[in-house]
C-alpha cells in the first residue's frame, strides 16, 4: 500500500476500546506515509513540511484543518510559522496510533504536495 492507497480511505470514527497499533505495525505502516516519523515509543507520529512563505504556510494549516473536520480526526498539534509546519497525530481516545493516523499522514501529504505542485 502507498500514502494514495491510504490517501483513499476514510477515517472510521473510534470510540475507545480499541487496541492502540504495536510498535510493529507502526513500523509497517509508516513507509506508507512517507516523510512521518513515529514518536513517543510508537504511540504517535509527526511530519514536518517547508513553504515558501507565511501565507502558503497559513493556507496548509487551513487546509489540513478542513480535511482533519471532514474526516473527524484531529491533529493532536499543529505548530506553524514563516515558511514551517510540524503536525504530530495520534487518536487521543486510545492514547495512541490507530489506522486512521496514517490515513490522516497520506492526506495531508498529498495536500502539501499539491501546493507545492502549484507554487
Amino acid at each position: 500500500m502507498t500514502d494514495d492507497a491510504l490517501a483513499q480511505k476514510k477515517c472510521v470514527p473510534c470510540r475507545g476500546g480499541v487496541p492502540i497499533l504495536n510498535p510493529d505495525e507502526v513500523r509497517s505502516l509508516l513507509p506508507q506515509a512517507a516523510g512521518w516519523s513515529a514518536l513517543e515509543n510508537h504511540h504517535k507520529i509527526a511530519g514536518q513540511f517547508k513553504f515558501k512563505n507565511f501565507r502558503q504556510t497559513l493556507d496548509f494549516v487551513i487546509a489540513v484543518g478542513e480535511l482533519a473536520e471532514a474526516e473527524f480526526h484531529h491533529p493532536v498539534s499543529i505548530n506553524f510559522g514563516w515558511g514551517f509546519c510540524a503536525i504530530a497525530l495520534q487518536t487521543t481516545k486510545i492514547k495512541g496510533l490507530h489506522e486512521n493516523d496514517f490515513i490522516m499522514a497520506a492526506k495531508i501529504n498529498q495536500i502539501a504536495a499539491a501546493m507545492a505542485a502549484g507554487q
